[in-house]
């Protein structure tokens, strides 16, 4: 026994061991002493117990033991796809933990965390044996199996955003799910191709952006190299071959270069570690097909490190070797002052070398190298009190803070899933608030994107915004070390076509969270009218109704309050009249004062300003002063049609969808029309009709032109006008220019 410990402690007095090693339980040595080289899962248990030995305490390492022992009960009987007893997949998930050197109640979940999803197992169960701080671990990255989806897009969905919220509560829950589907990732083999694909798609999507959102740079690079396998085997192939390849003749110019970088070092009495790097594959890869570039011209860039031990170091370092090898302009990027959002800092420069190819130098501090290849691992793995790893922290829980916004803002988990993967991409665009502060957004983040990111309100009252103190629009796509300031108004409110050109999560949410209750709110203002308009037949409105018969009514529908069937009838779902009939079946005889055989309710006033419950066909474009009708569309509230339009023949197949319309008085506002204007082909003549449009104060959206011979053409204007007044004008002014012929309204 003593013998197996002091090897052991041999083979753990590294500089890796910060603390004096302790001696698990007796019982836990024994086990060690029992089962260490046997190839089993009590060999896998072994090997953990080596790691945990050298930063546990021995009450804790009892502690995993018997987690250990009720996992494998747990799962007695289950296996892998591989063939192996399943036990083996959790103590190697504990294990990749194990070298994060994360405390007990992590490892402890780490080798439960599939008895939820995949054994009888209760959580309570879970909290009687292991406590509740465990037991909310487990769960937190256990699948929602009780529960029935619609598909499995949404199953997957509503998984991920379960474990997020898990995730915002406890950082480790998603160490724990990195670890694992690192694991997943090394024994995808077993695996069908089919499913492989899908798990690859999905560790490149949102596992490794996520391990790099975190600043986990050492677990992204490899589920990156493993999903890269995985989905595109032939392509890894080829480009591993070409690397093993090209390796040799590259080996003796790296020697080289990185020689000549340690003599000026030394020269300049500076010590630095100096390492030549190697750019991974999958990092190959996605250069060659974001920038359409050979594999040799990717390949022919000779990338080092140079670690030195402060800040103040690695700025000296940076003159150093500039004097050294000529600095390529514009390729200089001082993450240091301005880290990215992980918390990654390292400076980077691009060199001319004397071999004709460019030489990629990051220079960075040693506490910075640990976080840059750790993250948020690192104030685990190095219980470090540095800057650096604070800094890794508060990056990660500024983050966790977004997605918990997120959440809140969004509808569905499908569309949660989405918002995350855009969060998610790695290139940054760097810009500053009047008062200096620095905002990190993804690029081509646009002036809207950052309104969100300085605050929800200042995003919603947007109107305009300075750009380096010039006035530009808000769809300005923003760039590095630009100063942006937003200009804000009282009672402006977000703007739906905002959704066509911002790109954060957080403005996309919040914008479609107010849209959504602004359309509900149009909703019920036209159901209102539309109930109303019903009810006149028997001398009632929504204000007379009797409060049994409407929740008796209410109950039936299974809706939950009048507000909620306005909403279904002002969005088409329910029929007004239907709905009328319903409610006054459960009037006594007495109190109905009306009858709709000898009543008539006047056709509801069409005001242009109902919002998007209310919408204008395509198909004929009607304008104020047209005779229209209006047809009952489910989900999209009223649907307004010309009277004369061909699609009425259809519609009318419906007729209790078909609802009397009128134009209010002093309808205000542009609506489009079309006209279809024919010319003689002669210079100037399409400015000459565009400038007449202009004269009379209507907006073109759109035009094109059709060539009907050599001298005649067509021209098909989309105009804003107010009212049919306005159109009559705009036709008389056109109809008088010598190069028209003829010019009439375009209707289906």
């Amino acid at each position: 026994m003593k013998r197996l410990w002091s090897s052991l402690r041999a083979k753990n007095s590294s500089s890796q061991r910060q603390q004096r090693p302790t001696r698990p339980s007796n019982r836990a040595a024994r086990a060690l002493l029992r089962l260490a080289g046997r190839h089993s899962p009590a060999s896998d248990v072994a090997r953990l117990l080596r790691l945990l030995q050298g930063y546990l305490e021995p009450e804790q390492i009892e502690e995993i033991y018997r987690a250990y022992e009720f996992a494998a009960a747990a799962h007695t009987g289950q296996q892998r796809q591989s063939g192996e007893p399943y036990i083996h997949h959790p103590l190697a998930v504990a294990r990749i933990l194990a070298g994060m050197r994360l405390d007990h109640q992590s490892i402890i979940a780490a080798i439960l965390h599939d008895v939820i999803e995949d054994t009888p197992t209760a959580k309570q169960q879970l909290i009687e044996e292991f406590g509740e701080e465990v037991a909310e671990l487990v769960d937190g990255v256990s699948k929602l199996t009780q529960v029935q989806f619609e598909s499995k897009r949404e199953a997957e969905a509503e998984n991920f955003r379960k474990m997020m919220l898990a995730m915002v509560r406890d950082i480790r829950v998603i160490l724990i799910k990195l670890a694992d589907r690192l694991h997943n990732m090394r024994t995808l083999g077993a695996l069908p191709p089919p499913k492989r694909r899908r798990i690859a798609r999905e560790t490149l999507e949102i596992y490794a952006p996520i391990a790099n959102r975190l600043g986990m740079n050492s677990i992204r690079v490899e589920l990156q190299d493993h999903g890269f396998a995985a989905l595109y085997p032939n392509r890894y192939r080829v480009l591993s071959r070409e690397i093993h390849r090209m390796r040799g003749n590259r080996r003796e110019i790296v020697r080289k270069i990185e020689s000549t970088i340690a003599e000026r070092i030394r020269a300049e009495g500076m010590e630095a570690e100096v390492q030549g790097r190697e750019k991974h594959l999958y990092s190959v890869y996605q250069k060659m097909v974001q920038k359409r570039l050979s594999f040799r011209q990717v390949f022919d860039v000779y990338a080092f490190r140079i670690i030195v031990d402060s800040v103040d170091a690695c700025y000296r370092m940076l003159g150093i070797v500039h004097s050294l090898y000529k600095p390529v302009p514009g390729h200089f990027k001082d993450y240091i002052a301005i880290p990215k959002a992980n918390g990654y800092q390292s400076l980077h420069t691009v060199l001319f070398s004397p071999y004709g190819v460019p030489i990629e130098i990051q220079i960075r501090t040693r506490d910075m190298h640990k976080v840059a290849e750790s993250g948020v691992a690192s104030h685990w793995l190095y219980k470090s009190g540095s800057e650096d790893s604070r800094g890794a922290q508060h990056h990660a829980r500024e983050w966790l803070h977004r997605l918990l916004e997120l959440q809140q803002n969004t509808g569905s988990s499908i569309e949660f899933l989405e918002n995350v993967k855009v969060d998610l991409f790695p290139d940054e665009v760097y810009v500053f608030t009047p008062r200096g502060e620095i905002k990190v957004l993804p690029r081509g983040a646009t002036a809207v994107d950052f309104a969100y990111a300085v605050h929800t309100d200042v995003g919603n009252s947007c109107v305009a915004a300075k750009i380096d103190y010039h006035l530009m629009p808000l769809n300005t796509r923003l760039l590095n070390g630009q100063t942006i300031e937003i200009i804000t108004a009282p009672g402006a409110l977000p703007n739906p076509a905002w959704l066509d050109y911002v790109v954060t999560g957080k403005a996309r949410t919040t914008i479609r969270s107010y849209l959504k209750g602004l359309h509900r709110d149009e909703a019920i203002a036209l159901g209102r009218r539309l109930l109303d308009k019903n009810l006149i037949h028997y001398s009632l409105s929504c204000d007379d109704l009797p409060e049994l018969g409407l929740q008796q009514l209410l109950g039936e529908l299974n809706l939950e309050s009048l507000d909620q069937l306005l909403e279904e009838i002002g969005l088409g779902r329910r029929m007004a009249p239907i709905v009328v009939r319903s409610l006054v079946e459960r009037l006594p005889e007495s109190e109905r004062a009306g009858d709709a055989s000898i009543a008539a309710a006047a056709p509801l006033a069409i005001r242009g300003t109902e919002g998007m419950v209310v919408s204008f066909a395509n198909c004929c474009h009607p304008i104020p002063g047209d005779t229209i009708l209006g047809f009952i569309s489910a989900g999209r509230g009223i649907v307004i049609h010309t009277d004369d339009c061909n699609n009425l023949n259809e519609f009318k197949k419906n007729p209790d969808k078909w609802i009397d319309v009128q134009w209010a008085d002093g309808v205000e506002g542009e609506f489009p029309v079309e006209l279809r204007v024919d010319v003689a082909n002669r210079r100037g003549v399409l400015a000459t009709v565009a400038a007449a449009i202009s004269e009379l104060e209507a907006n073109i959206e759109n035009v094109d032109m059709e060539e009907r011979d050599g001298r005649h053409s067509a021209l098909l204007f989309t105009i804003l006008v107010r009212n049919r007044d306005h159109l009559a004008r705009i036709m008389r002014r056109i109809r008088n220019i010598d190069s028209v012929s003829r010019i009439v309204r375009k209707q289906s």
